[in-house]
């Protein structure tokens, strides 16, 4: 005779697919028109709230905490509003397993990836980050001694986030990917690392 435990965890489960299976469609709904404003950043805010409550599941969690970072300050600006576009396309362009943060797939990425040092290489972010905003990101580089900026021939290191899907390529970050792959094999000396690897060395 199977015990509580086990009711518990099945109907936590649906629970938690459900929620999942709903948040996928309202990053679907509010990202169809290449834009998010301030009204549509507070209701998810307060969707995830009332989810996150009640729910484990990390998706919900990081994307409630990404979306009150955002909207800290009670203002949606521009550059929030396009990072969190980002993030609801990515979260929306692809269906992933229940219980699993998305991760970077199929992506081309170093192999074996390389150790990675700080002290004045140029690091170049794309892509959504679990870790926080790119700014974030580029701000942990420079506590480390290292530099950031655009993707040029000078740069030493290409960090993609943890959001990435398979259909990177057609994704809004995939051109700086396929340049930078471009750069790797003419021989300049760039690594592209998945955002997981580059936090190993924080």
């Amino acid at each position: 005779m199977k015990d509580d435990a086990f009711y518990n965890r099945v109907g936590g489960e649906r629970i938690e697919s459900r929620q999942i299976d709903e948040l996928i469609g309202l990053c679907r709904g509010m990202a169809a028109d290449g834009a998010i404003n301030q009204l549509e950043a507070e209701f998810l805010q307060k969707w995830l709230a009332a989810n996150a409550s009640i729910s484990g599941h990390p998706v919900i969690q990081t994307l409630y905490q990404r979306v009150s970072e955002v909207l800290a300050d009670g203002r949606l600006e521009n550059d929030e509003a396009i990072d969190l576009l980002s993030t609801l396309d990515q979260l929306s362009s692809r269906d992933f397993e229940h219980g699993e943060v998305l991760k970077s797939s199929d992506l081309p990425v170093c192999d074996p990836a390389p150790d990675l040092i700080f002290g004045d290489r140029l690091y170049c972010f794309t892509g959504t980050f679990n870790f926080g905003r790119r700014a974030d990101c580029e701000k942990a580089v420079l506590a480390k001694g290292g530099l950031h900026g655009g993707l040029t021939k000078k740069t030493d290191v290409l960090v993609i986030g943890v959001y990435a899907t398979e259909s990177w390529k057609h994704s809004s970050f995939g051109n700086k990917i396929v340049k930078a792959c471009e750069m790797r094999d003419e021989g300049i000396p760039i690594s592209i690392v998945s955002e997981t690897h580059w936090q190993r060395y924080l």
